[in-house]
């Protein structure tokens, strides 16, 4: 029989053992509990408060002024630049009215008649108001005759023999560009000049070969 007693007894002994060792860890725990609780039950002085609202309130401001400067910025944007497609395709009413005036222009049986005249002369007017609309909502015709070529501004579509101007120099204007604002809505299309070949110096070139 007392063998039989002998392990519940080592077992006993164990699970008291086992309890003894955590013991100490519950008591940490529960110390460092109590600290917290302490620590949260702490009030805040009225001081720290007004600081820490003054702190809240300033950084609202702050967002709300960002977020006011960047709706300003987007609604600035869509007003100067929302109709830049719209105005890039009206720049073909232009375009056409010039083709049909050098169209009329160029017919030999319209030559020097006052129907061309007349005609000619309603062109020039519509073409001015249309310019005139153009310029009061900020897009304008860029400058190039007689101008130095500006690859910002224009795009070079032929070259012309003239010693009388630098080389590089627009004399020649092919298409008008445009500008809505700061921005370029269209290139002009130009001829520039180009020193002309010295044709006396490719003859003696040629006859000594």
């Amino acid at each position: 029989m007392e063998k039989e007693q002998n392990p519940n007894l080592k077992t006993n002994d164990f699970e008291e053992k086992k309890d003894e060792n955590l013991n100490p860890e519950d008591n940490i725990k529960s110390s460092e509990d109590e600290i917290k609780k302490d620590e949260e039950l702490k009030e805040i002085s009225p001081d720290d408060k007004i600081l820490e609202l003054e702190d809240k309130l300033a950084r609202t401001f702050a967002e709300m002024e960002n977020q006011r400067r960047r709706f300003e910025k987007e609604k600035d944007e869509a007003f100067e630049y929302g109709g830049f497609s719209f105005a890039k395709e009206a720049l073909n009413l232009i375009d056409n009215l010039e083709r049909s005036k050098q169209i009329l222009e160029n017919d030999e049986t319209l030559k020097n008649s006052d129907a061309l005249k007349k005609t000619l002369e309603h062109f020039d007017i519509i073409n001015k108001d249309l310019i005139s609309i153009f310029s009061k909502n900020n897009i304008k015709p860029i400058e190039s005759l007689n101008r130095k070529l500006d690859p910002n501004f224009h795009q070079a579509m032929i070259e012309i023999e003239d010693d009388q101007k630098e080389p590089g120099t627009i004399i020649q204007e092919i298409q008008k560009g445009f500008m809505i604002k700061d921005r370029l809505l269209r290139p002009s299309l130009v001829g520039v000049s180009k020193k002309k070949e010295d044709n006396e110096k490719n003859i003696e070139n040629k006859d000594k070969k």
